[in-house]
C-alpha cells in the first residue's frame, strides 16, 4: 500500500524541526484532509495519508514554518519572508512511497521527492 510521509529539517540550526504544523489538502478541498505537528525528529509520528485515503491526485502540503520560526526564537520581520510554505505535488500511484521532505531556514527552503 502507499503512503505519504515527510520530514523537516532546520538547516539554519542544524536540527530537526520539533512542533512545526502541517496541514495536507487535496488540491480544490476547503478544509484539510489532516493536521499533523512534527515529533522531536522533525517527522510525524506515522504517514500522513495511507491505505484507502491515500488515492491518485493532487495535493497540496502546507507547513507553517513561521509559527515554528517564531516560536524558536527566530526574530522575523512583519511581515515574515516565509510565512507558509505550500509545496503542490501529484501522485501518480497509489501503491508507491512519496516522500515530501522539507529543508527550512527563515530565508529560503527546498523539497525534492524522498524516498
Amino acid at each position: 500500500m502507499g503512503r505519504l510521509t515527510t520530514h523537516v529539517l532546520d538547516t539554519a540550526t542544524g536540527r530537526p524541526a520539533a512542533g512545526l504544523r502541517i496541514e495536507l489538502y487535496r488540491l480544490g478541498g476547503a478544509s484539510p484532509l489532516r493536521t499533523i505537528h512534527t515529533n522531536a525528529d522533525g517527522r510525524a509520528d506515522g504517514p500522513i495519508l495511507e491505505g484507502e485515503a491515500f488515492t491518485a491526485g493532487q495535493y497540496e502540503l502546507r507547513f507553517h514554518a513561521g509559527d515554528y520560526l517564531r516560536a524558536a526564537g527566530e526574530k522575523l520581520p512583519k511581515p515574515a519572508f516565509l510565512d507558509v510554505i505550500p509545496i503542490r505535488f501529484g501522485i501518480a500511484d497509489a501503491t508507491a512511497h512519496y516522500h515530501v521532505p522539507l529543508l527550512l531556514s527563515p530565508y529560503g527552503y527546498s523539497t525534492y521527492r524522498g524516498s
